[in-house]
This record gives structure tokens, C-alpha cells and sequence, in this order.
């Protein structure tokens, strides 16, 4: 741990950064999945779709430097290389051999959604260690992605309607 003012505890700096470092493989997953998107897709959305993608792409990279630094911030190494990211992100797979825009939007609706998901616990982990800090950087993310969620989502109206429909 590097030495620092931050008035948090070391101990709770250290749990803080572990998770911030666990997110951030997640963001460095979730950016290049966007991409394999933006570059793959294919269809009569094609270029509504390349274009939101890249949005994404833009938004999730902006996210990846913000856990980095505040991971630097607390006093601990940011690890995002690439391989820590594909050993440590919790996001699936993403499907390589898909083109089709509807395969698409569904794969990359459940990346983002999960990355949310990870980030909102994050809100009330980290506030309950007390760094508001961290946990206001967290609601700012999520409420960025919850946004492009909503705009990736509305190309699967039909989709969620019927899931909704069978699930009761």
C-alpha cells in the first residue's frame, strides 16, 4: 500500500480496493465486449446499433479510468492489464460468432446489466465503509450504464415482453 493522507482506515482502503480492482476487470471485460459488438453487428439496425455501441464503448471507458484512479486514490496498484481482466472479470463469455443486431443487443443488455448489478452492490459496500467517495462514483456509473441499458434494451421490446409474459 502506498502511503497517504486519506483519512480512511488502511484496512477498509485495502477491502475497497480489492472490490474497485475486482469492478474494474469487469469495466475492462465490459469495454471490449461493447466493441466486439460495435465491430460484429449486422442487420437493418446496423447503423443505429454501431453507433450506440461505440457510445457505450466511450461510456464504459470513461468508467474503467474513474475505478482505476480511485483504486491509485485509495493508495493501492490498479491492476488493468488485460489478462488480469480476462483471469478476474465475472461477465460471461461473450459470443464471438454472432453478427445477427438481435443477438447482440441481448448479449450485450446482459454484460451491461451485470456490470450494473456488481456496481450497485458496490454503492452500499462501499458506503457502508464509509467512503462516500467511492460509493458517489459508483451511483454515477451506474446511472450512466442504466441509461445505455434502457437504450440497448428498447431493441428488444418484443423479447422482454414475452419473457415477461411467460414468467408469469
Amino acid at each position: 500500500m502506498t502511503a497517504t493522507k486519506n483519512d480512511i482506515n488502511a484496512v477498509k482502503r485495502k477491502k475497497i480496493a480489492n472490490y474497485l480492482n475486482q469492478l474494474l476487470s469487469d469495466a475492462i471485460d465490459l469495454k471490449s465486449q461493447t466493441k466486439q459488438a460495435h465491430w460484429n453487428v449486422k442487420g437493418a439496425n446496423f447503423i443505429a446499433l454501431h453507433e450506440l455501441f461505440d457510445t457505450i464503448a466511450t461510456e464504459v471507458e470513461d468508467a474503467v479510468d474513474l475505478i482505476a484512479e480511485r483504486v491509485v486514490q485509495l493508495g493501492e496498484t490498479a491492476l488493468g492489464t488485460a489478462r488480469v481482466a480476462a483471469k478476474q472479470s465475472r461477465l460471461k463469455e461473450y459470443p464471438l460468432a454472432i453478427s445477427d443486431s438481435q443477438k447482440h443487443v441481448d448479449a450485450l443488455s446482459t454484460a451491461i446489466a451485470t456490470f450494473n448489478a456488481a456496481a450497485r452492490k458496490g454503492i452500499d459496500d462501499t458506503g457502508a465503509l464509509g467512503d462516500a467517495v467511492t460509493a458517489d462514483m459508483l451511483t454515477q456509473i451506474t446511472r450512466g450504464l442504466d441509461k445505455q441499458l434502457w437504450f440497448v434494451e428498447s431493441h428488444l421490446e418484443e423479447q422482454l415482453k414475452q419473457a415477461q409474459k411467460k414468467a408469469g
